[in-house]
């Protein structure tokens, strides 16, 4: 039996943006002349995936990812069709629609649970899931209590009472789909921003940057978007294309960049900028890190 203090004001207070839907996007005053200025790019929307749909800027081209590698996961990710609205874990719409480029084709589940640091880690433990890398489908909670797949297909389960949490081993082995999600949904209720930034590496370089690596900012409010896509030109300079979950649970959605009509819904981004303008968020501070 393992024994830790699990303090659930971290768990509430540390996860996404706890914020009404009317002021989820924290950059409407200052992107206001620009939000709804159509892209230079022209945009497949018939194509699928990710790749197929966002063909790389003039001068550019994608990266090449090596295959059954996160990156390559993500880049090749089925989109819904294009158009398709940002829903709620209910299934009503959100008020802004207007930001985002695509939807992936995911669920989000049933409750309010999938949100911005969760996002990511969904499609993080996907991809493990679906490689049959299950040593490796391990994650922490806020209060630095490990959950790993293993422990949970083996039967055991965390119990909270207070301020405590208990393991105990209770189920049968299961290592079904359908049980995997409900791990995911226990991941989701006890980790967030903080613990995701505790488990993952600084990218400390701009060249360093790829797919599946993403920027954080942990702590009340919090967020992050994932990088989902990567073009580079000859002179080695990059452009990145921007996901993200949100609060409440929601759509995972492929961002718009209302800031540069040239080149969205791509992105500039630089690992040691004061400032990140995002769609839906403003990064105050560069902490970009990598699994």
């Amino acid at each position: 039996m393992k024994k830790a203090v699990l303090f659930i004001f971290l768990i509430l207070f540390f996860n996404c943006t706890k914020a009404p839907d009317s002021s989820l996007d924290n950059n409407d005053n200052e992107g206001s002349e620009v939000l709804n200025t159509p892209s230079v790019i022209k945009i497949n929307e018939d194509k699928n995936t990710i790749k197929e749909r966002f063909p790389a800027p003039k001068g550019y081209s994608w990266t090449e990812e090596q295959p059954n590698s996160f990156g390559y996961y993500l880049e090749n990710f089925d989109l819904k069709k294009y158009g398709s609205p940002i829903l709620k874990y209910d299934g009503s719409e959100i008020e802004t629609q207007h930001l985002h480029e695509a939807i992936f084709d995911i669920d989000t589940g049933t409750k309010d649970l999938q949100q911005c640091a969760d996002a990511l880690i969904r499609l993080r433990a996907e991809y493990l899931f679906k490689n049959k890398k299950f040593d490796e489908i391990k994650f922490h909670f806020t209060s630095g209590d490990l959950m790993t797949w293993n422990d949970y297909k083996n039967g055991t389960r965390a119990f909270v009472n207070g301020n405590s949490v208990q393991f105990k081993k209770t189920a049968a082995f299961d290592d079904s789909y359908d049980n995997f999600r409900k791990y995911l949904d226990l991941i989701f209720n006890y980790a967030g921003t903080i613990s995701l930034t505790k488990e993952t590496k600084l990218v400390l370089k701009n060249e360093q940057l790829k797919t599946g690596d993403f920027l954080i900012t942990p702590g009340s409010p919090g967020h992050i978007v994932f990088i989902t896509g990567v073009s580079e030109n000859k002179r080695g300079e990059k452009l990145f294309l921007l996901a993200e979950g949100y609060t409440p649970a929601q759509s995972i959605h492929v961002l718009k960049n209302p800031f540069n009509s040239e080149v969205s819904p791509w992105y500039r981004l630089d690992v040691n900028a004061a400032e990140t303008k995002t769609a839906r968020y403003f990064f105050e501070a560069s902490n970009f890190r990598s699994f």
